[in-house]
């Protein structure tokens, strides 16, 4: 497989700390953004790469040459007029006629490309699109997808959103068959997400593949020196699904939300006092942050899917707004009692994903790559607790919501803390315990 990064780019918000160098030149620990990108390529085994140059495109030419240096092949498009993010592919296409990724020259990334690669090739998609939440998601473009992560909306940054949206965001890594080519006609001025990835999701082509690997734009001097910090940090090597990941698992209610009984309605969503902080803690930690959650509302007929799509919805925003997100979230729909009024008798089961079973925690086990038993669970019930113990992870009670007064395991946690933020305080070790 070949590989497109666009390097044309001027990084006019970057300007302070360009100095006549292309946007993605600009170095982090000694070494250009570009390098490290080709450097994660041919970790994958992808060689074959084609650089799309503008804007002093000479010094990357210069640079990087034919690539031998590095043991990869380089050759080079020069775009003597700006064509957007996608006019060049047109005059490149008769080096595409197998899948391909493309890149952005301004993104940090550091990714295990087979898992996507394989995403990819499974969809059968025309366009598989990098898609993870981020800690600004108000000023991202959304994607919208349905059960099959099939892309069916495209939530632009800088229109109005007037309903809760989930938190995933096109990342600027795509994987493209060859197929898009029919929404490139000619060689004129082209955006890649506009004119083509949208005309192909008419068509139900375009697939979102999560991941919680380490993509992040370096557009402005802020986004920069993030990046910067996490590589010093080993955050961003740490993130490669190749690697096993630590996890912190939350519980909603009463853990991330104000306990309230069963909460059926998206307005009764309010955070608990600390969670924006604690969970941006982790955020800037080596750690995952998943939810599970026993939602039995659905089983009992109080609440849709739909409903509860909107609940954790307005939940994202709340978080984003304030910058920060969950990395996924997990739900079990069941409820084994029956006898409730409207209750879906299908899903009035015993199963193996209803905490204190572990089979939300298997789950993303496999979904991210996740160690168990280098990872927590936080909750405020003693089935919490038990369900941690029972997957053989480190336990913490927090004293909020029914503060582990449910009674219903006689189980101890490894530490009790009073609210979230200590919490993380306590697993990341930013205080003293």
């Amino acid at each position: 497989m070949k590989a497109v990064i666009m390097a044309g780019g001027k990084g006019t918000r970057l300007s302070s700390l360009l100095k006549d160098i292309p946007k993605p030149m600009i170095q982090i620990e000694g070494k250009p953004v570009l390098e490290h990108q080709i450097e994660n390529l041919k970790e994958n085994g992808i060689t074959e790469i084609i650089l799309v140059i503008g804007h002093l495109g000479e010094v990357i030419e210069n640079y990087f040459g034919d690539g031998s240096n590095w043991n990869v092949s380089i050759c080079y498009y020069r775009e003597e007029t700006p064509l957007g993010t996608a006019g060049a592919l047109f005059y490149i296409k008769k080096h595409l006629t197998d899948d391909f990724i493309l890149l952005f020259g301004d993104v940090f990334v550091n990714v295990n490309f087979a898992r996507m690669i394989n995403f990819h090739s499974e969809k059968q998609a025309a366009a598989t699109l990098f898609s993870h939440p981020n800690s600004h998601p108000y000023d991202s473009d959304i994607l919208v997808v349905n059960e099959e992560n099939r892309v069916i909306d495209w939530m632009y940054k800088n229109l109005e959103r007037k309903q809760s949206y989930a938190n995933l965001v096109n990342a600027g890594v795509y994987i493209f068959s060859p197929k898009i080519f029919k929404y490139i006609e000619d060689g004129s001025k082209r955006d890649l997400e506009k004119n083509v990835i949208t005309q192909s999701m008419q068509h139900g082509e375009v697939f979102a593949y999560r991941s919680t690997e380490y993509v992040k734009d370096i557009g402005t001097p802020e986004r920069y020196k993030k990046v910067c910090d996490d590589y010093r940090k080993g955050i961003c090597a740490s993130r490669n699904l190749k690697n096993k990941q630590k996890c912190i698992f939350l519980d909603r209610d009463g853990t991330i939300n104000k306990y309230v009984g069963l909460l059926t309605e998206e307005t009764q969503m309010e955070l608990e006092d600390h969670v924006a902080e604690a969970i941006s803690k982790i955020n800037q930690s080596e750690y995952l942050a998943v939810v599970i959650t026993n939602q039995p509302v659905i089983a009992r007929g109080d609440c849709t899917f739909a409903g509860l799509e909107a609940i954790h919805n307005r939940m994202q925003v709340l978080l984003g707004d304030t910058g920060c997100y969950v990395d996924d979230i997990y739900y079990c729909p069941h409820h084994p009692d029956r006898g409730f009024e409207g209750e879906i008798a299908e899903l009035k089961i015993k199963c193996d994903c209803r905490k204190p079973h572990t089979g939300m925690l298997r789950q993303a086990a496999d979904d991210h790559n996740i160690d168990l038993e280098q990872s927590w669970i936080i909750g405020d019930t003693t089935m919490d607790i038990q369900t941690g113990k029972n997957a053989g992870m480190h336990t913490m009670l927090v004293l909020t919501g029914e503060c582990g007064k449910d009674g219903k395991f006689n189980v101890k946690p490894d530490c009790i803390r009073n609210n979230l933020s200590e919490c993380i305080d306590y697993i990341t070790g930013r205080k003293n315990s």
